[in-house]
């Protein structure tokens, strides 16, 4: 599969790009030559090759989930600047 130089226009088109002519070669170049390693890539004997999601393995390294006493809502709003019946208390934002 190669790419064509009007492609490489279709695709600036819709991504809204404006190219010039150096630029559209320049480009047309770069992704046929990804292409044929892409293609090079493909004539690999990959037979042998386990199938893997990750180069090395992964172990979750989470604790377990111990209950403990919390801070209590006196003086979680002791510092805040504005607190109302015992939630924090924010400024309105506007949608408009």
């Amino acid at each position: 599969m190669t790419i064509s130089r009007e492609d490489v226009e279709y695709v600036a088109a819709l991504a809204r790009l404006e190219l010039t002519e150096p630029e559209i070669n320049e480009y047309t170049e770069q992704l046929n030559s990804i292409l044929n390693y892409a293609a090079m890539l493909e004539r690999l004997d990959t037979d042998d090759v386990v199938p893997t999601a990750h180069a090395v393995p992964l172990h979750n390294v989470l604790r377990e989930d111990q209950v403990r006493p919390s801070i209590n809502h006196e003086k979680a709003l002791q510092n805040a600047p504005d607190g109302e019946e015992g939630f924090f208390k924010v400024p309105r934002i506007s949608l408009t």
